[in-house]
Formats: C-alpha cells, sequence, structure tokens
C-alpha cells in the first residue's frame, strides 16, 4: 500500500518542529491558553447581555455582535483543541483533521464577513436613518447570520468531500493536523480555486468596508463630528479601524504561507515559525481586543451588563425605595 502524500508532508513538518526546539517556539502555547481563557470568560458575559434584553436583541447591530463574540468562540476552541493535540503528539485520522480544518476556515470567514456586515450596517443607519428599521428588521437580520454561515461554510466543506471522494484510502492517521498542512496538501489539486476563494472573499470584503467608511466621512463631514480630534466618531473609526486591520492581516499573512507551502526554495524552519506566530499571535489579538471594542463601547451592552453585576442591582433597588 502506497503511503499518503500526507505522511510525508507531516513527517517533515513535525522533523522541522523538532530542529526548532530551540527557538522555544512552545512558549507561544502560554498566550494562547491565556487569551482563549479570557475571551471564553468575557464572550459568554456578552452575549449573555445581548440575549437577556429584549431591546437588544431587537438591534441589528447587537445580533451581529453576538454573532461575531459567537464565531470568535468556536474559533479560539478549535485552535486550542487542535495545539493540545499537536503538541501531545495525538494521532486523529486525516478525515477528522480535514472537518476541524473545514469548521476552523468557516469560523474565520463568518467572522470576517460579520465584521463587514457590521460597518455595512453602520453605513445604512447614517444614511437611512428614518428606514433603517425597515430594510434591516431582526427576522431579516437573522436570516442574513445564517446565510453568512453558509456561505462561509460552502467553499470549505465542499473541499473536504471532494478531496474524500477522490481519495482511495480515507482511514490514514497523522500526529500532526494544521489548517496550514491540509489546505496546503488541498492546494495541490486545487490551488487556483482556493487560491481565488481568499483572495476574492477578501477584496469583497476590503472594497466594501473602504466604500462604506468614505461614504459615511462624506455624508457626515458637514455635521461637524469630525472637528474634535478626541470626538466619539474620530474614536470610534480610529478603534474600528484598527480592529479590522487585526481581523484581515492574519488572514494575508496565511494567504502567504499557503504560497510559501510548496517552494523548495523557502526553508521548512521558516514556515513552522512564520505559522507558529500567525496562529498563536496574529490571529488570537482580534478576539482579545474585540470584547472590549466592539462590546464594552457600546453604552447599552455596559448598561445590561451592570444590571448583572450584584452591588449594581442592589444599589438600584435601593435608590428606588
Amino acid at each position: 500500500m502506497n503511503t499518503p502524500p500526507c505522511y510525508y508532508v507531516t513527517a517533515k513538518w513535525l522533523a522541522s518542529d523538532k530542529s526548532l526546539q530551540g527557538w522555544r517556539l512552545v512558549y507561544f502555547f502560554i498566550p494562547t491558553t491565556v487569551v482563549t481563557v479570557a475571551t471564553l470568560v468575557a464572550n459568554p458575559v456578552l452575549l449573555t447581555c445581548i440575549f437577556l434584553s429584549r431591546a437588544l436583541r431587537q438591534e441589528t447591530r447587537y445580533l451581529l455582535v453576538a454573532n461575531t463574540l459567537a464565531a470568535d468562540m468556536l474559533f479560539l476552541v478549535l485552535n486550542l483543541t487542535i495545539m493540545i493535540c499537536n503538541t501531545a503528539r495525538v494521532q486523529i485520522s486525516w478525515l477528522l483533521c480535514e472537518l476541524l480544518t473545514a469548521v476552523t476556515v468557516t469560523t474565520y470567514c463568518c467572522a470576517i464577513l460579520t465584521v463587514t456586515l457590521m460597518v455595512a450596517d453602520t453605513y445604512a443607519a447614517v444614511r437611512w436613518p428614518l428606514h433603517y428599521h425597515d430594510i434591516l428588521p431582526p427576522a431579516r437580520t437573522h436570516r442574513i447570520l445564517v446565510g453568512v454561515w453558509v456561505l462561509a461554510a460552502l467553499y470549505p466543506f465542499t473541499l473536504v468531500i471532494m478531496m474524500e471522494v477522490e481519495k482511495e484510502n480515507n482511514h490514514e492517521r497523522v500526529a500532526l493536523c494544521l489548517v496550514l498542512i491540509s489546505l496546503g496538501f488541498i492546494q495541490l489539486e486545487h490551488m487556483v480555486g482556493i487560491h481565488i476563494y481568499f483572495f476574492v472573499a477578501a477584496l469583497v470584503c476590503a472594497s466594501l468596508i473602504f466604500y462604506c467608511y468614505i461614504r459615511l466621512y462624506m455624508v457626515t463631514r458637514t455635521q461637524g463630528i469630525w472637528q474634535s480630534r478626541f470626538s466619539r466618531a474620530r474614536v470610534t473609526l480610529l478603534a474600528h479601524g484598527a480592529l479590522l486591520l487585526l481581523y484581515f492581516a492574519p488572514g494575508f499573512v496565511f494567504t502567504l504561507e499557503l504560497f510559501l507551502f510548496h517552494r523548495k526554495d523557502i526553508s521548512q524552519d521558516v514556515r513552522v515559525w512564520i505559522n507558529t506566530v500567525n496562529m498563536c499571535l496574529f490571529m488570537l489579538l482580534p478576539r482579545a481586543f474585540a470584547p472590549y471594542l466592539y462590546g464594552l463601547r457600546y453604552r447599552e451592552i455596559s448598561d445590561s451588563l451592570m444590571q448583572l453585576l450584584p452591588q449594581h442591582r442592589r444599589l438600584s433597588q435601593i435608590t428606588l425605595s
């Protein structure tokens, strides 16, 4: 029986991983764990604040925030699980690795698409304030979010199905499961499709974001909200711009990794180092800041959170009495 190509890829990656032990790349596991635990504490609290308040559940922007937080939580759980399995050298089936890859890519793309929709939602609210609630009622927002998840999952799971149909042996097991290795292996036969998928998705999202922000500035520049250096509009734009950059940058780095995956003139050690830094740091930064920049900056969510605190609840009862 012929050895599956994924064995050669994972064996080569494991050999490079061992050669880089002097770089102490295992220490990158610490920020991954800290960010994941912190996010799994903050995000459920914010989601509880949103879903316990009927008013917040009726607002499109808060539903988009909730969807982003949920996608980030799922991404971080999968990322940490994969890292633990890789560190412990747990043998898993290649099919399970492909499924984990598809779900991880789906959650990442869903977060990107939802963040893009948040910018478009802000533009719609400013551009058509009188008709905004008619354009985006809660029921339509729910359908849009379902469509976002379906759109994000369509291509990754299609690739998994195609690979499983084409493969002769579906039971091989590997000791290392990485999204880069899975997509890099699939890329051998579907290279053009994968690059077109990531490039077109990034181009469409970036173009829509730039268009909405430019139009927002043109519509509101005569209203005086940009005159103060520390105005709420400037701070909000700066915060959203920084978070958007943090969300998009790891995707571009990952696309570069795919491009370098089969290059013979690039050291395997360099690929291991770039992938480790990207997966353990760059992809975690937006998830770490999102609860604070997209969650607690909304006054309604902060007020709802304060209502959940026992001390604030007692103070409110004393004030009312």
